[in-house]
């Protein structure tokens, strides 16, 4: 698909909040990609893998471009650690094919709006995905892609400023790392 010329708003989703099917909650370990978004098009992505990829009972994500919130565990040894466990930053999301580079493998890519001083590769990434974008599109040149990826990121921030969306940023899903791993060493009732 070609992107339309007409101008993008500066919104995505309704003033109300997300609507189904959104929140979408989906999780998994930071891999390497492409290596394309911090030394190509300086904008760094943390990939997760997309097979079995079933969220919120979709079970194929439509490509394209979505917004929300993500989290990191981190372990402390990183430079970016917060002693609270995960902590949450805004993000934009692509899914799909990458029309552009011709891929031929499907992607899912996180742009965490932040400046992180180190990788994290195989640190566990949490994701409440709350709204699309738009669909992905193919494009005449680097530059006009990197253009347009400026303004998915103009219209998530934009988007999550919003108090129904806002609010997600403290979601149990994307905060509840610390017990979920006290969960996993405590001993089960059916083993003593």
């Amino acid at each position: 698909m070609r992107v339309p010329t007409e101008e993008r708003p500066l919104l995505a989703g309704p003033d109300s909040g997300p609507e189904p099917p959104f929140p979408l909650r989906l999780k998994g370990p930071v891999i390497k990609g492409f290596g394309r978004g911090s030394k190509e098009l300086q904008i760094p992505t943390a990939n997760i893998p997309i097979s079995g990829l079933s969220v919120g009972g979709c079970s194929e994500i439509e490509s394209g471009i979505y917004y929300g919130f993500a989290s990191l565990n981190l372990p402390p040894s990183h430079p970016d650690y917060a002693p609270s466990g995960g902590t949450v930053f805004p993000m934009v999301m692509s899914v799909g094919w990458n029309p552009f580079y011709k891929n031929t493998v499907r992607s899912v890519e996180v742009h965490i709006i932040h400046s992180f001083k180190a990788d994290f590769y195989g640190v566990e990434m949490r994701l409440v995905v709350l709204g699309w974008i738009r669909p992905e599109y193919d494009y005449v040149s680097k530059e006009a892609l990197i253009d347009d990826i400026k303004m998915d990121i103009r219209v998530g921030l934009e988007s999550l400023k919003r108090p129904a969306y806002a609010k997600f940023r403290e979601d149990p899903f994307l905060t509840a790392f610390e017990e979920e791993e006290k969960e996993d060493a405590s001993p089960s009732s059916e083993k003593l």
